[in-house]
């Protein structure tokens, strides 16, 4: 029977007013779980309950140390909880269990991140004129809000949390209506580790209700969401509506440049991962492949035969030998089935390998494919000429294991390509030339480029997009701790009484020195 899911509210599971949410196994089609969803009225008595912690002070005002501690419990417990939080990642995702146990134990490093981080923060003093000292501190917002998405929910929930944490505001998660319920696990994890009652909250439910309810709340002093870019421009309007402050990370289409130096083999493992990773529904997946035309030949073989092994040790997520899951939904499969369709049909485009969606039985371990939503790894190129960069799966994202790979003549022209997207969230470049690497590098449109690997992610490494249909702000770092916080100015008269009797009255009688500003 299928296990349904509660709220976490205040520190406890409660029921929510909406229907119940059915959650789907991507590689089977089944109905494992149900989820409870918040309706407006349960978004409001939530975020009163999380404004009241929050005025409380039991964790906004706790000291920096406390803090830090508790978000090292944090990581201790997420540890001790990892072989049960991976294996609900593995169902609820559909992604390969090889994948999460590599991702999933990596979490701990935010919150031990951000733990250091309060230990060393240091406060400015300011050069004012005058015997005056001025210092800053930097204080919780109040009541933030984080939407996360489907495709890495423990990993992006805790990016946004520790820093959220960190500076002491208290949080109200709203995770995918697809994929909610390893973020609800977080609840009792936090709570033991000393989170107060009220400051982390987890409300599952669907963007138009739920979410809606959430971002318009005058209450909400930020907003942080990863999402798709339409999805984040609606909310964008909604929450500066309210003059609060707002972090997005949205699409991306990411270019990766192969040049003449790059050692092919090198560079087809990194295609392969940087395109393959999650069958392909990142923001930062390497979906456009621009190669040098002098070994286009030699990498287009090598690439091919990398991904037709990739396709055939395809099999149940939760086999440790295979190599790539499903995709979530079937709209999504439906998304990426169009996209890839409209270029072969309208013979712009062909395929090297892949295209469709996967049929019959696993060679790996005989899974059925036809009960999930498993799509063939594919390799797109242009028929004729560089007919292929007129297509809508070369300008949009399409969220699946596709690439399309183009070649170029100059690095100039590369440079070009690459940069030719409305999306600036990540790229990449294979090179030996480290002249090159520096030069490139500099001249990509992206917030985020990676030279000779991918998918490079850290605490301490800011994540966020040079262009804005890749989003506003940026995750990890201080740069995000700060963003959850406002500035204190801080200014103390140390003068004597009779100094500032003489210099401050400035409505004294006669004319004499007196102090502006």
């Amino acid at each position: 029977m299928a296990e349904t899911y509660l709220m976490w509210v205040a520190g406890e599971e409660k029921p929510g007013e909406e229907e119940l949410i059915p959650i789907e196994d991507p590689a089977t089609g089944e109905i494992f779980a149900h989820c409870h969803a918040a309706s407006t009225a349960d978004v409001e008595r939530t975020i009163d309950i999380a404004q009241t912690a929050f005025n409380s002070g039991i964790w906004s005002k706790s000291s920096r140390h406390h803090r830090a501690d508790v978000l090292e419990k944090c990581a201790a417990l997420l540890t001790d909880a990892l072989p049960a939080l991976i294996a609900l990642e593995v169902r609820q995702t559909g992604r390969a269990i090889r994948e999460m146990n590599a991702q999933v134990p990596s979490l701990v490093r935010w919150f031990k991140y951000y733990a250091s981080l309060l230990r060393v923060e240091e406060q400015p003093i300011l050069p004012t004129s005058g015997k005056l000292h001025n210092f800053l501190q930097r204080v919780p917002l109040g009541v933030v809000v984080q939407i996360t998405p489907f495709n890495h929910p423990l990993l992006i929930a805790v990016k946004k949390l520790a820093p959220a944490l960190a500076a002491g505001n208290s949080v109200i998660m709203k995770p995918s209506e697809l994929t909610p319920l390893s973020t609800l696990r977080l609840g009792q994890i936090l709570k033991e580790a000393g989170i107060p009652d009220g400051v982390f909250n987890v409300l599952p439910g669907y963007g138009g209700t739920t979410g809606k309810a959430l971002v318009q709340n005058s209450l909400v002093r930020k907003v942080d969401v990863t999402g798709g870019t339409t999805a984040g421009r609606v909310i964008g309007g909604i929450v500066g509506g309210n003059l609060a402050r707002y972090t997005a990370e949205l699409g991306g289409k990411a270019p990766l440049m192969v040049f003449e130096t790059a050692d092919v083999q090198l560079a087809v493992n990194g295609i392969a991962f940087g395109s393959f990773i999650a069958s392909g529904q990142t923001c930062i997946a390497s979906t456009r492949i621009i190669v040098d035309e002098k070994i286009l030949p030699q990498l287009l073989d090598a690439l091919k035969a990398k991904t037709e092994f990739i396709t055939q040790r395809m099999g149940a997520p939760n086999n440790p030998e295979s190599s790539m899951g499903p995709l979530i939904s079937l709209k999504q499969l439906k998304n990426v089935e169009i996209l890839v369709e409209e270029a072969l049909s309208s013979g712009k485009a062909k395929a090297v390998t892949g295209g469709m969606k996967m049929q019959g039985l696993s060679l790996l371990d005989g899974t059925d494919f036809s009960k999930g939503y498993f799509y063939q790894p594919t390799i797109l190129v242009s028929s004729e000429g560089d007919r292929i960069l007129s297509t809508r799966i070369w300008r949009e994202e399409a969220f699946g294991p596709v690439i399309v790979v183009v070649p170029f003549k100059t690095e100039e022209e590369a440079l070009r390509l690459a940069n030719d997207s409305e999306f600036g969230l990540g790229a990449g470049l294979w090179t030996q030339d480290l002249a090159q690497a520096f030069r490139v590098s500099e001249k990509i449109d992206s917030g985020i480029t990676w030279v000779n690997t991918h998918h490079r992610n850290d605490p301490s490494s800011p994540w966020g997009g040079a262009k804005s249909s890749s989003g506003v702000g940026s995750e990890n770092g201080i740069d995000a701790y700060n963003a959850y916080t406002t500035v204190k100015s801080i200014i103390i008269n140390y003068a004597s009484t009779e100094e500032s009797l003489f210099t401050d009255d400035w409505f004294k009688v006669g004319a004499g020195s007196i102090r502006y500003g």
